[in-house]
C-alpha cells in the first residue's frame, strides 16, 4: 500500500517581496508620520522618540483656523459628492444603455481633464472664473473640484450599469413591472456596490484635493490640505504638520468603515472589481 506524503509547501518569494515593498513604501511612512504626531522629543540618532505627549495636539486644536478649514473641507466634500452623483449617474446610465450620435466622443471627452497637465488646466479655468466673479467663493471651488470628479463618477458607474444582468430586467418587465420599478428593484441594487465605490473615491479625492482649492479659493476659502501646506511652509516644527496629516486621515477612515458597514465587505470589494 503506497503512502502518500505531502510535498513541502513552497514559499511565495514574489508575494513576500511585494508585501515587504508595500510596507516600506506605504505603511512605514504612515507609521512615521503617526509617530511624529504624538512625539514631543525625538532627536537624532535615536530610532525611537525620547518623549511622547499631546502638547502639539493641544496647540494645533486650539487654533480656530484649523477647525474652520476642517468644516470647510467637509462641507465642500459632501457638496461635491452629492452634486457629482446627481449630475453624473444619469449620464452614466445613458452612456451605458443608450445609443446616440457622438456617444463615444462624449464618453472619451471626460478623460480630457486628465489628459493634460492638471495645473495648466486649472489656470485656464481660473482665468474664466475671474471674469465670472467665482474666485475666492465657495461655489467656485465646488465647480473646480467637480471637474476632477467627472471621470470617476462617469466611467466607474458606466461599468456598473453595463454589468447588470439584462435577463433579470426582462423577466421583471414580463411580470408587469414598469421601467421605474425595474430600475429601483433590479438595476440599482446590482449596480450599487460599484456606484458606492465611485462615491467613496469621489469623497476621498475631493477631501484631499489641493491645487484647485488653493488656486480658486485663496484667500477666503481655505481647506484642510491648503492649511496643512501653509502650516508646513511657515512652521519649522515637524509635529504641527504631522498632527494635521493625522486629522486628514480620520474622515477618509470613517468613510471607508461606513461604506464597509453599509455596503458589506464582499460587495464593496466587488465594486472595485476584486
Amino acid at each position: 500500500m503506497a503512502i502518500l506524503t505531502s510535498s513541502p509547501r513552497r514559499i511565495d518569494w514574489t508575494g513576500w517581496t511585494l508585501a515587504v515593498l508595500l510596507t516600506l513604501f506605504i505603511a512605514l511612512p504612515l507609521l512615521v508620520v503617526g509617530t511624529w504626531a504624538f512625539t514631543e522629543v525625538w532627536r537624532y540618532p535615536s530610532l525611537l522618540p525620547q518623549q511622547f505627549g499631546l502638547r502639539f495636539w493641544h496647540q494645533t486644536l486650539a487654533r480656530q483656523d484649523v477647525w474652520d478649514a476642517l468644516f470647510m473641507s467637509l462641507r465642500l466634500t459632501f457638496t461635491v459628492t452629492i452634486l457629482s452623483a446627481i449630475i453624473c449617474l444619469p449620464a452614466a446610465y445613458a452612456f451605458a444603455r443608450l445609443k446616440f450620435p457622438g456617444r463615444n466622443i462624449f464618453f472619451l471627452s471626460f478623460l480630457a481633464s486628465h489628459a493634460f497637465p492638471k495645473f495648466g488646466l486649472l489656470v485656464a479655468i481660473a482665468a474664466i472664473f475671474l471674469k465670472l466673479g467665482l474666485i475666492s467663493t465657495f461655489w467656485g471651488v465646488v465647480l473646480i473640484q467637480l471637474v476632477g470628479t467627472l471621470m470617476l463618477m462617469i466611467w466607474i458607474p458606466v461599468a456598473a450599469f453595463q454589468s447588470v444582468d439584462r435577463r433579470m430586467e426582462e423577466a421583471a418587465r414580463d411580470a408587469g413591472a414598469g421601467p421605474l420599478r425595474v430600475f429601483w428593484s433590479i438595476t440599482l441594487p446590482q449596480a450599487f456596490p460599484t456606484i458606492a465605490a465611485a462615491l467613496l473615491l469621489t469623497f476621498v479625492a475631493t477631501f484631499y484635493e489641493t491645487e484647485g482649492a488653493w488656486l480658486i479659493g485663496t484667500p477666503d476659502i481655505r481647506t484642510m490640505p491648503v492649511l496643512m501646506i501653509t502650516f508646513i511652509n511657515n512652521q519649522i516644527v515637524v509635529q504641527y504638520g504631522a498632527v494635521l496629516s493625522v486629522m486628514l486621515w480620520v474622515p477618509s477612515f470613517i468613510a471607508l468603515m461606513f461604506a464597509r458597514r453599509v455596503v458589506g465587505a464582499g460587495a464593496f470589494a466587488k465594486g472595485f472589481g476584486a
